[in-house]
């Protein structure tokens, strides 16, 4: 049987990894400056992270399913202390697509109405509820039925006042536009959104799968503003490479037992694996070293005279080009062995490296970039 090809692939195994290095079957060192869509938050194989997952394995492994699991509760106990969301409740999960879907699927239980209005350009996830609420014509037209989706343009506040009013479920919007290219809804847009949302009844709906867990430098992106969503969603770096992701649900929405559901969410290694992410971010100040880091790349990608627009916040950054960049990151990735990402409008590099990146490393980097962008 051979793989079903959806993705293109790099001829790179990876057999070792540590810190932002990774190595291949071959021995070659590898700079890993994307972690996997902003997957690897506290750096590869984490000695208390390897710990924390090592130790559950012993006492239970894996377990999910109606039966108490005090991990959880202490994993709901700690995430609230570090968001500030101390009130809200904490169902978990898997990834960040089943969090979207359970996000949107909570908004037409909340309000008994189905229509959802979401941002162009937005990438929700690849279920049929995430996908419909995804901005890409070409892939969304079979999945409207579970819910009518309205796109409207970021931080178009005439639009946003038009779209919302009662008929609407739900309101989601990304903390910062990961796979569209590192677009930020500005603290006018959200503030003006929140307002809307209370004043009409929609349930508003942030998506934190890939600016949460301190990327920005704050536990969530939309925390750069002064806004309280209903419902938050996130995953990839809570997991640190484990699957989980989690959905943040204001007090005001009542659960029912059967309301959502899962097979693998909560599971006790999924737990200490998110448990040991929290710990380290917190005792080694990784989101202060993710605004530090942050601000130093975004500071000397301004000064590269071929970079014509840097976006995003802390650790989740796009440099924008006149060009394609899929030859830049080809040239970074096999002559000087670094890993970056790419967005969908070909023309941004993305850079989601671990918050524990060092100056070092990003130097490394920068030395590549600009020796290829010498004319």
């Amino acid at each position: 049987m051979d793989l079903f090809d959806v993705y293109p692939l790099y001829p790179i195994e990876p057999v070792k990894a540590l810190g932002s290095k990774l190595w291949d079957k071959k021995g070659t060192e590898y700079l890993d400056l994307y972690g996997g869509h902003a997957v690897i938050s506290i750096g590869h194989s984490h000695p208390h992270y390897v710990q924390r997952i090592g130790e559950q394995l012993k006492k239970i492994g894996f377990y999910s399913n109606a039966v108490e699991n005090s991990l959880q509760s202490e994993l709901a106990l700690k995430i609230g202390q570090m968001s500030g969301y101390y009130d809200y409740k904490l169902f978990l999960c898997s990834t960040g697509a089943e969090a979207n879907e359970n996000a949107l699927k909570l908004a037409s239980f909340h309000t008994g109405r189905k229509k959802i209005i979401a941002v162009e350009k937005a990438f929700h996830g690849r279920t049929s509820g995430a996908v419909a609420a995804t901005h890409n014509p070409k892939i969304v037209a079979p999945f409207n039925a579970d819910h009518e989706v309205e796109f409207i343009p970021m931080n178009d506040l005439e639009a946003l006042e038009i779209a919302i009013d009662e008929d609407v479920a739900g309101f989601i919007v990304e903390g910062i536009q990961g796979v569209a290219g590192l677009y930020t809804p500005s603290a006018r847009f959200l503030n003006r959104a929140q307002e809307l949302c209370e004043e009409h009844g929609v349930t508003f709906i942030l998506d934190e799968v890939q600016s949460g867990a301190g990327r920005t430098g704050k536990f969530f992106a939309h925390q750069h503003a002064t806004i309280r969503p209903d419902i938050i969603t996130l995953a990839k770096g809570m997991g640190n490479g484990f699957p989980v992701a989690c959905v943040l649900i204001s007090p005001k929405i009542e659960s029912w037992h059967g309301m959502l559901g899962t097979t693998f969410g909560g599971n006790h290694l999924a737990c200490a694996a998110s448990m040991a992410v929290l710990e380290v971010l917190q005792e080694e100040q990784l989101m202060q070293n993710a605004t530090q880091m942050g601000q130093y790349a975004a500071d000397v990608l301004s000064a590269i005279p071929e970079v014509k627009e840097v976006r995003g916040q802390g650790l989740m950054l796009g440099a924008e080009f006149d060009f394609s960049i899929a030859d830049l990151r080809k040239k970074l990735l096999f002559d000087h062995k670094i890993f970056t990402g790419s967005a969908a409008n070909k023309n941004t590099l993305r850079l989601l490296p671990s918050l524990a990146v060092t100056k070092a490393e990003l130097d490394q980097f920068f030395e590549a970039l600009k020796t290829e962008l010498e004319p």
